[in-house]
């Protein structure tokens, strides 16, 4: 079931050596001389779930340490407005694999672990795209959009519609989440390791801290009886998705290939392997942030050691904006404001998970591709439901007009490409309810609730209207002041909804 061993000896030699004070000297991006950068690279897309504008070092962290992520942005663009499709994971998902805004659709909502697949068969996908232009595909850690061609789920047998279907050529995946059941990993269209002697059975009326809701001693959304012989150790999921993605890029080093690596970390429940545990300044969930740091830097030493680091374009981002969530009871394996011991985990931004602030859905985004793009910092208003027609346009391929109906191609600002015009002009930011940014304003529509997933009634009671560039916190409503701009945004907010698509052209 489990990957590989725990590589200790790289574990050890991350601590030992000093890497939580500065980096990790194993890892080394394009330490050797530069070879002319193809024309079709190979594409690592690293999702991160749950971390937070304010969580690398490279954006302010202090009492976390991410050695690798900061050498990494040191060497490649670092994004200051970029912008996951929504605040919470599933519709992020969906909107990064078809380039459409997933509030448009019904049932993308976040997904039990029963869910049937998301995603339809047949549409134009960035997996799909790139393998038909002649990429390897492969998608390893969390899925989290459905399974199967209608719920339940079922996981004692041949599962599908799934990555598979969707454009993947392979898969290994958490089915949901790691609080979600079922605890299991799903590769190509099986559970890895189950005895079918001992089915799952899935039951989604238990709630979170009831007693059948226990799985490995942590309470879940749901209950799993059966495989257990299939069961994950929470404690090495991080590994074995490492694992997992470098036995992918081995096996296609000789030729493109996309990997969409998804991360467990920083998701609740966290339970990082020992060796990280306490090793940071801000309880459980910053020991996990060293975790995926880790992750990272396991996944740039191979791409080094293959020597495939300077013909591969690799990003590094998160789902949505960080959040302090216990694990349900479950507050070992969460996080609290005592734990976090004061580290501003979504930075100088308002709000996060789940908000319609900037918290919610600004995020990390650094892209690297030694020989091609040069580092620094970006401040282009991107997205990630733009990376379908940035990927066409990177492999040369065009959209039929039904595809990608959101998704703005964003590669020139992605290879930090000179402008006269910003690739996105505007962006629907998808939190509690949707808001809209254009250039530095940011227009929340009135009674919108003050904090997502909060079952507060404290409303705002009217438009709310802030000048980012001035502003990023969002603490000076200025809508009173600007009645022309919130008219504006007000009108195009309600185009961009009623039109079905904002993608130009």
């Amino acid at each position: 079931m489990v990957a590989r061993e725990m590589n200790r000896r790289s574990f050890f030699k991350w601590t030992a050596a000093g890497a939580l004070a500065g980096g990790l000297s194993s890892v080394a991006i394009g330490g050797s001389p530069r070879a002319a950068p193809s024309e079709r690279p190979n594409i690592i897309f690293i999702l991160a779930d749950d971390i937070g504008y304010g969580d690398f070092g490279c954006y302010g962290a202090t009492k976390v340490k991410t050695p690798n992520v900061d050498r990494f942005a040191g060497q490649g663009l670092r994004f200051t407005d970029a912008h996951a499709p929504s605040a919470v994971c599933t519709p992020t998902r969906y909107a990064f694999m078809t380039g459409e805004y997933a509030w448009r659709k019904k049932g993308t909502g976040i997904l039990p672990g029963i869910a049937a697949l998301i995603v339809e068969p047949g549409r134009v996908t960035v997996p799909s795209l790139l393998k038909q232009a002649g990429y390897v595909t492969g998608v390893v850690g969390k899925w989290h959009l459905g399974l199967g061609p209608k719920e339940p789920t079922d996981y004692n047998g041949e599962i599908k519609p799934g990555p598979l279907e969707v454009g993947f050529d392979y898969c290994f995946i958490i089915p949901a989440t790691g609080d979600r059941t079922p605890c299991v990993y799903v590769e190509n269209h099986r559970v890895v390791g189950l005895d079918p002697k001992d089915p799952i059975q899935l039951d989604y009326s238990v709630q979170r801290g009831e007693p059948k809701s226990f799985v490995n001693g942590i309470p879940r959304l749901g209950s799993q009886t059966g495989g257990k012989a299939a069961l994950w150790k929470d404690d090495e999921i991080a590994d074995t998705l490492a694992g997992k993605a470098d036995a992918f890029i081995e096996q296609n080093k000789g030729k493109p290939f996309f990997l969409f690596l998804s991360t467990h970390d920083i998701h609740v429940p966290r339970v990082p392997h020992p060796l990280f545990k306490g090793t940071s300044q801000a309880g459980v969930r910053g020991d996990t942030v060293h975790s995926f740091d880790w992750t990272v830097g396991q996944v740039l030493a191979t791409l080094e050691r293959l020597k495939l680091a300077d013909n591969t374009l690799v990003i590094v981002t998160s789902d949505n904006g960080g959040t302090l969530d216990a694990n349900g009871p479950d507050t070992e394996h969460g996080g609290t404001p005592e734990t976090n011991n004061g580290h501003p985990h979504n930075g100088p931004l308002r709000a996060g998970k789940g908000s319609a602030y900037e918290g919610g859905t600004r995020v990390p985004f650094i892209v690297c591709w030694p020989g091609r793009i040069k580092p620094g910092v970006s401040d282009a208003l991107i997205c990630h439901v733009d990376m379908l027609a940035a990927m066409a346009a990177l492999t040369g391929q065009k959209l039929v007009d039904a595809a990608g109906p959101d998704s703005f191609n964003v590669l020139p600002a992605l290879l930090g490409e000179k402008l006269g015009k910003p690739c996105r002009d505007h962006l629907v930011e998808h939190g509690n309810v949707l808001a809209i940014r254009k250039g530095p304003w940011k227009l929340i529509p009135a009674n919108a609730p003050v904090a997502a997933g909060k079952k507060s009634k404290q409303r705002d009671s009217g438009v709310q209207l802030y000048n980012l560039a001035e502003d990023i916190g969002e603490t000076n409503n200025v809508a009173a002041a600007h009645p022309d701009v919130v008219k504006e945004m007000t009108e195009l907010l309600q185009r961009v909804r009623e039109n079905g698509r904002s993608r130009p052209g």
